[in-house]
């Protein structure tokens, strides 16, 4: 089984860490174009290229299924991308986990990239799944920049500004941005002092994931792969970012493609 990811840039860790995680020997095709980010201060067609180009290059790799993984690219490039490579290859979007942190019906945070917060798709999203909910949008300006750099500073003071814009007492907080994800312990730790002491975090990536398999034809779930780890930027051929070493989920990819690497 080969499944492909595709982002701005290591957003798309989370996703293929637990797709790893749930199988082992799935074949992983991770493409990016980091010397793009950030995608959502371009204009819609310029990011539609970007993605484009990004999906192309995962495509040409013959993956069983491609995902988005990046929400920005979701929302303006998820309709283009199933157009070219649809019904050939199944593509799968990532959808902020709106639906299951309304749930519980307490107040409910949306952390996002301010192109995205206050935008017609993520208010639809709202009035769709949490209309009953409290809901916060909050714009999280430099956050995912400084989790693809892996600055410290930079996503200890964004991380700060987001908690001083959301509500006390918030008990969930949905992660609209798929980079988000690989900094969850120190966005909760910053909502710590405020927030309902089980504050849940809903990210993207376990439900991309399911989504994932349920899209796929019996025989290329039950196709064993190698564990390889195959990684596209611009459509080169190149390591796994150095970035991506900072996160658990990076380190994760890094050792099982190492042990892979040396079986072959």
């Amino acid at each position: 089984m080969k499944i492909a990811l595709m982002d701005s840039g290591i957003g798309l860790l989370p996703a293929a860490a637990a797709l790893r995680n749930l199988r082992p020997d799935v074949d992983l095709v991770l493409s990016s174009d980091p010397e793009s980010m950030p995608w959502g201060l371009r204009t819609t067609e310029d990011l539609i290229e970007h993605a484009l180009g990004c999906a192309r290059a995962a495509a040409a790799q013959r993956p069983d299924a491609l995902v988005v993984a990046c929400n920005t690219a979701t929302v303006h490039a998820l309709a283009a991308i199933r157009a070219e490579l649809e019904p050939e290859l199944p593509v799968i979007g990532t959808v902020p986990a709106i639906k299951p942190a309304a749930r519980g019906g307490g107040p409910v945070a949306i952390w996002a990239t301010p192109a995205t917060t206050g935008s017609p798709y993520q208010r639809a999203l709202i009035a769709d799944f949490a209309d009953d909910a409290q809901v916060t949008e909050v714009p999280c300006p430099g956050l995912a920049d400084a989790v693809e750099h892996a600055d410290g500073a930079a996503q200890a003071a964004a991380i700060a500004a987001a908690a001083a814009l959301t509500p006390p007492g918030t008990e969930a907080v949905v992660l609209g941005c798929t980079h988000y994800e690989l900094v969850a312990e120190s966005i909760r730790a910053a909502l710590a002092p405020t927030s309902h002491p089980e504050l849940v975090l809903h990210g993207s990536a376990d439900a991309v994931v399911a989504q994932v398999l349920r899209r796929l034809p019996a025989e290329a779930v039950a196709r064993q792969g190698s564990g390889t780890l195959t990684v596209l930027h611009a459509g080169r051929p190149s390591p796994l970012p150095a970035a991506a070493a900072c996160y658990p989920q990076g380190r994760a990819l890094g050792q099982v493609s190492s042990v892979a690497a040396g079986a072959h």
